[in-house]
């Protein structure tokens, strides 16, 4: 039977079982470098904060190529994006494994964002394009999967290969997407763009250097700040005079998808504190080595994978709003009783992980699915990708201020939670108090924006049974 033939939602299927492999290597790939950048460090005489590039451009580069194979998602075929994006991800690998310098492996890594950027976008176009909405949240659960089983896998594989070969052969496991290619040329289809036109160079350049700039302001000053307020003010300019603007400035008219935008920023700068700040706080509070560290935050990235999908099946079953509300439920009582017992047992830290990774992928996923929904066919491309670049964007930055946080230490810090009984670990304590504070903030502007309408829907469809069930009666 020939991909032509076969139904759309077989081809949906068989893509979302692709997606999920690709979706774990490339999750791999992005955090493997995070361990062994102290070996790295070691190995060609830098400071930690100079191999650290090979992290901070990864991140800085993806969120920017994220929009732009959204954008270009929009005017050219996908399958066309996914063989270029992949091959080059692999030329990086390649690089990277036969480097001999520092500079080399930096641009190898830089290369192998360019290329896995498209990665982040397929998974939000796959879903919006190859199934309905009421079956979205299922296939956006195996999304979550993917990225739950990588982050899960991604410190156990490469602390065996830097206990057995060179930190180098971490560049071989992103070889293994290559397998994913066939697939993609044989089962996404010859669909025609929704549109076609010039693609805006000058415009995807600016916002670029403002995604640069604001991400290297966290950590190098406000000079760079400022220069990304005036970088985004002629971004702005250019969209608003460009006859085919990169981003159309109607996009940001869309009232619930700006607030949807919102809530995704918000959502991603607390909830990545969950792989941030634990490490640290298991290191600094509990003085656990790093092997057992890992093995700590195992089951919470596994207790992720295992319910992302049934989260899925939840939104499409009870509807997007219901699931944000368990997930804030959830992610409410973790950073509570995170800030309660921040000097308490690493076996007590590793259970309410478990609380906090289930919630995050629960409302990663229903927040995906009700921006989906506003979002016309024509614009769904560039919006999933701004919100792919957007949740990025807020994860480069709360890691900038988280760590800069502790690095001032809890000496001339008071507690703030009353309820917290140990003699040290303020800062990590008062640190989840205040995002305990902004998940209600968050909960609060979802229901302003979506919870409102989905439940008035609700009644009028409860209204409208009734309603028939009279008129049968009558």
């Amino acid at each position: 039977m020939t991909t032509q033939t076969q139904k759309p939602q077989q081809v949906g299927d068989k893509l979302m079982r692709i997606l999920m492999f690709t979706l774990i290597i490339s999750m791999m790939s992005g955090i493997m470098f995070n361990i062994v950048l102290p070996k790295i460090s070691e190995d060609f005489s830098l400071t930690i904060s100079q191999v650290s590039w090979l992290s901070s451009a990864y991140i800085l580069i993806y969120a920017i190529g994220a929009v732009t194979y959204g954008k270009l998602a929009d005017s050219y075929k996908l399958k066309s994006l996914v063989t270029f994006g992949l091959l080059l991800f692999t030329a990086g690998s390649l690089i990277g494994l036969t480097s001999q310098t520092f500079g080399m492996a930096l641009v190898g890594r830089c290369l192998q964002a360019s290329g896995a950027a498209v990665i982040p976008a397929i998974a939000m176009i796959i879903p919006l394009r190859y199934f309905a909405p009421e079956r979205r949240g299922a296939a956006l659960g195996m999304t979550a999967v993917g990225l739950a089983f990588g982050n899960a896998l991604g410190p156990v594989v490469a602390a065996l290969i830097v206990s057995t070969v060179h930190w180098r052969w971490l560049f071989a496991v992103p070889l293994l997407i290559l397998a994913t290619l066939p697939f993609y040329r044989k089962y996404l289809g010859n669909e025609q763009p929704g549109t076609t036109g010039k693609f805006d160079w000058i415009g995807g350049s600016l916002l670029a250097i403002t995604i640069a700039l604001f991400l290297l302001s966290v950590t190098k000053g406000i000079w760079l700040l400022l220069g990304g307020l005036l970088a985004l003010g002629l971004f702005i300019a250019r969209i608003c005079t460009a006859g085919e603007p990169f981003i159309a400035p109607k996009l940001f008219r869309n009232k619930k998808y700006t607030l949807g935008l919102t809530i995704s920023f918000l959502i991603s700068g607390t909830c990545c504190s969950l792989y941030v700040l634990s490490p640290l706080l298991l290191a600094n509070i509990q003085k656990l080595p790093s092997v057992w560290i890992g093995f700590a935050m195992v089951p919470a990235a596994v207790a992720s994978a295992v319910f992302g999908r049934r989260g899925g099946r939840l939104a499409d079953l009870k509807g997007n709003s219901f699931v944000v509300y368990v997930a804030s439920s959830l992610l409410l009582a973790c950073f509570i009783l995170l800030s309660t017992f921040t000097g308490g047992s690493p076996l007590l830290i590793a259970v309410f992980l478990i609380l906090g990774n289930v919630g995050q992928s629960f409302i990663v996923i229903a927040l995906s699915n009700s921006v989906s929904r506003t979002l016309p066919k024509e614009q769904v491309g560039v919006g999933m990708g701004m919100l792919a670049m957007v949740n990025f964007i807020s994860q480069g930055i709360a890691i900038g201020v988280y760590s800069k946080i502790v690095d001032l230490g809890s000496q001339g810090i008071t507690n703030w939670n009353p309820f917290y009984s140990y003699s040290s670990g303020f800062i990590f304590s008062n640190i989840c108090l205040v995002i305990a504070a902004l998940q209600l903030v968050i909960l609060a502007i979802y229901y302003l924006s979506f919870g409102r309408k989905m439940q008035k829907k609700a009644l009028v469809l409860k209204e409208s049974e009734a309603a028939a069930l009279l008129n049968s009666y009558n």
